[in-house]
Formats: structure tokens, C-alpha cells, sequence
């Protein structure tokens, strides 16, 4: 299980929101069209020592790549607790973006699909939408958004049913 090093003791983790893997089929595409340039390197320029090394630098570069972009597919998620909402990003390599949000700012919950393969693959974009000055955590490529985010409304309900009945207690 998820356990962030900012937890409150009292606070749990009600869900957990990565993207869609048809990321990761993406970058099996990216492979697929290095081996294809790979292998053409050596058809145009023949077998030799020029060629082995320029395929072994073109394969270091294009691994880190790769790399890198998995990293920043893979780190991205929602982490929806019964208090707040954290968004953590990865922009790039070593950078990285991390929001959070009580439940009581958020403001409305979102899902928009745009496109063939998002409607057959069932991948969307989650947004959510707060009272503070970062107005919109935007996820792309997120799974069955429109089922999570109604999950994240509700337990948004459930948060803000609770506070009002305990105000209503204090009064």
C-alpha cells in the first residue's frame, strides 16, 4: 500500500489515480522505431566499425530516452485521501511538481476525451478544479476518468457531509 512521508496519523488513503497504459505501449513504439532505425543504419552504411559505434551511441542516448520518459509517465498520480487531494507530476528528469488540496477547495471534478483511440481505449483527462491559485490539476491519459471522477466526488461529498454535521454539532 501507498504510504506518503506527509501522512497524518489519522489520515488514509481512499484511492489512487496513475495513467493509462497505453503510455507504456507508446513507448513500445518508440523501440520499435529505434530497432527499424537501428537496423537501417546498418543497411546504409554496411558493417564496420563506424557503424557498430554510431548504433551503440544511437542505443545509450535512445535508452536514456526511453528512460525518462517512462519515469515521467510512471511517477504520475493522484493520491486521494479522506482530507486532501495530492497531485504529484514529474515534469522531467529530477523535476517534479507536487500540489495538494483539501477536499473542502475543490470546486468540480472533470473528464473530456478527444479522439478515436481515447474513446476505444477508454483513456481521458481527469482535471479538478479548486478554490486556490493553481486552478486546475490536469491529468492526461488517465483510466476511465469519467468512473473516477465521480469516485473523487463522492468521497469530495463524504468529507464535506461530515464537516456540516460536526458544525452543526459544535452550534
Amino acid at each position: 500500500m501507498l504510504q506518503l512521508e506527509n501522512m497524518r496519523p489519522w489520515e488514509k488513503i481512499v484511492m489512487v489515480v496513475k495513467r493509462h497504459w497505453i503510455v507504456f505501449f507508446i513507448l513500445w513504439i518508440y523501440f520499435f522505431l529505434a530497432l527499424v532505425t537501428s537496423i537501417s543504419l546498418y543497411v546504409l552504411l554496411g558493417f564496420n566499425v563506424l557503424t557498430h559505434m554510431l548504433n551503440i551511441v544511437f542505443w545509450m542516448i535512445f535508452s536514456l530516452f526511453l528512460y525518462v520518459e517512462w519515469l515521467n509517465h510512471e511517477l504520475d498520480m493522484y493520491v486521494v485521501s479522506d482530507n486532501r487531494i495530492i497531485w504529484i507530476e514529474q515534469i522531467s528528469f529530477l523535476n517534479r511538481v507536487v500540489s495538494e488540496c483539501n477536499l473542502w477547495q475543490v470546486q468540480e471534478v472533470n473528464s473530456k476525451t478527444s479522439g478515436l483511440f481515447a474513446n476505444i481505449f477508454n483513456y481521458w483527462t481527469l482535471s479538478i478544479q479548486t478554490a486556490w491559485n493553481k486552478t486546475t490539476l490536469q491529468m492526461d491519459f488517465c483510466p476511465d476518468s469519467m468512473q473516477e471522477a465521480r469516485k473523487i466526488l463522492n468521497v469530495v461529498d463524504s468529507y464535506r457531509d461530515s464537516h456540516q454535521s460536526v458544525k452543526k454539532e459544535e452550534k
